[in-house]
């Protein structure tokens, strides 16, 4: 999970370097876990968010967060792995993602290329990707790093999807 530090540094970041891309933003929390997250960018001028966790644990933080915060016609979430996400089908793109997950086993790239594929992404889509600072990263075709912050043992990649 991300600490609270990094994820105050994250949207410092968003805040000052990419405050287009969270004002108004549809956003799409991928490897959710408890939601924090997505939950802040709600909080920071975000329009909407869906949550993709698969534990039920972790949808059930997520449940009880959206309403402790009373974002619940704000929010979906679904129990989906998030490397294989399927088709976006009536939803419309995304223009932020966050993926936290598992760190070391190539997760966020193939959760990266699973939404690009099922058309999850809006064109110019701001990605936040956290893994290990120690792990190799290559997001892909269709995918640029646009900014790359390391915090200890944790690399941020902020990445753009054509």
């Amino acid at each position: 999970p991300t600490t609270d530090r990094t994820r105050e540094a994250v949207f410092n970041v968003l805040a000052h370097r990419f405050a287009e891309q969270l004002d108004g933003a549809r956003v799409l929390d991928l490897f959710a876990g408890t939601g924090a997250l997505g939950l802040e960018a709600l909080s920071r001028g975000a329009s909407y968010g869906v949550f993709i966790e698969e534990s039920a644990e972790g949808r059930g933080l997520i449940r009880d967060n959206v309403e402790a915060f009373g974002l619940t016609g704000r929010t979906k979430i679904f129990r989906r792995d998030a490397t294989g996400l399927g088709e976006a089908g009536t939803l419309a793109p995304f223009g932020l993602v966050f993926a936290d997950p598992p760190y070391g086993k190539g997760l966020g790239e193939r959760a990266l290329q699973s939404a690009k594929a099922g058309g999850w992404l809006r064109p110019g889509a701001l990605c936040v990707v956290e893994e290990a600072a120690v792990a190799s990263f290559e997001p892909g075709p269709g995918f640029s790093v646009l900014d790359e912050r390391n915090y200890g043992e944790t690399v941020i990649r902020f990445i753009e999807a054509a």
